[in-house]
């Protein structure tokens, strides 16, 4: 039995939690213990600080269309932009069955636009707002057609949504003379640790050739796909050397394992991302952890808020590069 990372300081009153080498329908089982090694831990549930108003990064204040408004991710969004000062547009794509409704969130109505005439609708809304920038947290089959629909309309975006054909994706965004951020992780502590982990990997390539690992995964219920964070973690560990297939990702949806076996606190069951990657030497003498958790929607939304801010000045200053990713705005510096 080997250990995982400490549990949160916030989940101090729990006990930690640990791989076990038994196997419970399909999954890695975890055990509880009181004692623990004390490796450094990753784990976070962030509400990062606001600096004053007039910051250099708030200096720029675009229009913002956020889809869809109508889920959580996305109220969180409009939350954290109207709160930074964002020019909010009151509009927001939805499905057809949505259409005409109006959802309140954050002191704003915000009409929901269907599928129906979304081509020029969005160009009548880019008409009466030429600096419009529009936010997508949607759904992984609607990344594609989204899209295309930006590119076609010439409205700069970033791109929240996971899953989708990345490769598509980038191509549709290359072929355009659109500006776009696009990240499968928002967070920005969390960008920063994936970029540790990236710069390891390129400059350590092989250092742990023939290590075995076992990812876990968990996150609400309502999240369908593997989270992209977790696969560009492991794609660091490939380039390291740990064999590994993406369809061996441990998913974790069901809300009485995530109390039981991975350690969510209750109230974060309906929004949270936990991930660990336990790594183990060939002859078991030897095991690395990393783990990241993070409570609630938070840091995602306050990282998007920081991603239209620098998409703002980038397109104000004709930047030649078009297409960013959290690691372009974390570099860039004056976050919030």
């Amino acid at each position: 039995m080997v250990h995982l990372l400490r549990a949160p300081a916030q989940f101090s009153a729990q006990s930690l939690v640990f791989f076990s080498d038994s196997r419970r329908s399909g999954v890695a089982s975890f055990t509880k213990k009181s004692n623990s090694l004390r490796p450094i831990s990753a784990s976070m549930s962030v509400s990062p600080v606001r600096s004053d108003a007039t910051s250099a990064s708030a200096a720029l204040r675009p229009p913002v269309l956020v889809n869809s408004c109508t889920g959580k991710m996305g109220k969180s969004v409009i939350e954290a932009a109207v709160s930074a000062g964002l020019d909010l547009v009151p509009v927001s794509f939805g499905c057809q069955a949505d259409a005409g409704k109006v959802v309140h969130v954050a002191g704003k109505d915000i009409q929901v636009h269907g599928t129906s005439g979304r081509e020029d609708f969005l160009k009548s809304v880019l008409d009466e707002h030429p600096d419009l920038i529009v936010v997508d947290y949607t759904v992984p089959d609607a990344v594609n057609d989204n899209a295309e629909l930006y590119c076609k309309v010439g409205v700069p975006f970033v791109m929240g949504t996971t899953g989708g054909d990345r490769q598509k994706l980038m191509k549709t965004v290359q072929d355009s003379n659109v500006y776009a951020v696009i990240s499968p992780q928002m967070g920005k502590q969390v960008v920063a640790f994936l970029a540790a982990m990236e710069i390891m990997a390129e400059q350590f390539p092989g250092a742990l050739s023939g290590y075995s690992m076992q990812v876990l995964e968990s996150h609400q219920s309502s999240k369908l796909d593997t989270s992209g964070t977790a696969k560009a973690f492991i794609s660091c560990f490939q380039k390291l050397g740990v064999s590994f297939d993406m369809d061996e990702v441990q998913l974790i949806r069901d809300p009485k394992q995530q109390l039981e076996m991975v350690g969510v606190p209750e109230e974060h069951l309906g929004g949270h991302a936990f991930h660990m990657y336990h790594i183990t030497s060939p002859d078991q003498t030897v095991s690395f952890e990393f783990q990241h958790n993070v409570c609630g929607r938070s840091i995602y939304a306050e990282g998007t808020v920081d991603a239209v801010l620098f998409l703002a000045k980038k397109i104000q200053a004709k930047d030649g590069k078009r297409i960013y990713n959290m690691i372009d705005v974390l570099r860039e510096g004056n976050l919030r």
